[in-house]
């Protein structure tokens, strides 16, 4: 025993002067590594929220009125099924970014810890439902963005972005918000599979 607090007090580190948080039977964590990981889930989680919503309102105010032969064709994002998809999807993780966001801060501003397994998979299992979800909408967007810029030959699809820049313009600018706002949605689902799997700490081997 002496040996044992000898080493501690060398070393500077005992279990008074440390402070930690616990997670299961045997897992802990410091409390400086759960602060910082509450602030980035909380910094994730509003980015995502708020480029999901940037990447709705400019493709749900895009449109731009053309005149071919005497006749006014107007371009709005639901001549394509996929800006329209992608408009739904945004506006999903739109909200759900902000339930989420809202459940970070309430527990950064109450000090509460996630400790139950159970809402850890919940959360978890939302959040890659929710990354792979625009993941594929971003990816279907993009597509039909490419097409609509250089057309496709082999199918002779035009290409119609030289007839409406503008709108092209906007458009390419919400996807380029959507696919950031995949980025985050990437990183939150790390995070919250940290979150999950650490409730599975082993105490094996510890002294």
């Amino acid at each position: 025993m002496s040996q044992g607090g000898g080493a501690a007090a060398g070393n500077g580190v005992s279990p008074g002067n440390v402070p930690v948080c616990y997670y299961g039977q045997a897992g802990r964590v410091p409390a400086a590594l759960e602060r910082r990981v509450r602030a980035a889930e909380l910094f994730l989680r509003c980015a995502a929220c708020g480029l999901a919503v940037l990447a709705a309102a400019l493709l749900g105010a895009d449109r731009q009125t053309r005149v071919f032969f005497s006749i006014e064709k107007e371009a709005r994002y639901t001549d394509m099924q996929s800006l329209a998809f992608l408009v739904i999807a945004n506006g999903i993780a739109a909200c759900y970014s902000l339930l989420q966001g809202a459940r970070c801060l309430v527990s950064i501003l109450t000090g509460g810890v996630l400790i139950s397994r159970p809402m850890a998979w919940a959360i978890f299992s939302c959040d890659q439902v929710m990354a792979y979800f625009t993941i594929s909408a971003v990816a279907v967007a993009m597509e039909a963005a490419m097409i609509g810029k250089y057309g496709n030959t082999q199918f002779q699809w035009m290409k119609t972005c030289h007839l409406y820049k503008r709108f092209c313009a906007q458009a390419g600018g919400a996807v380029a918000c959507a696919v950031a706002a995949s980025l985050n949605m990437v990183g939150i689902s790390l995070v919250s599979a940290f979150n999950l799997f650490r409730l599975y700490g082993s105490g094996k081997g510890r002294k």
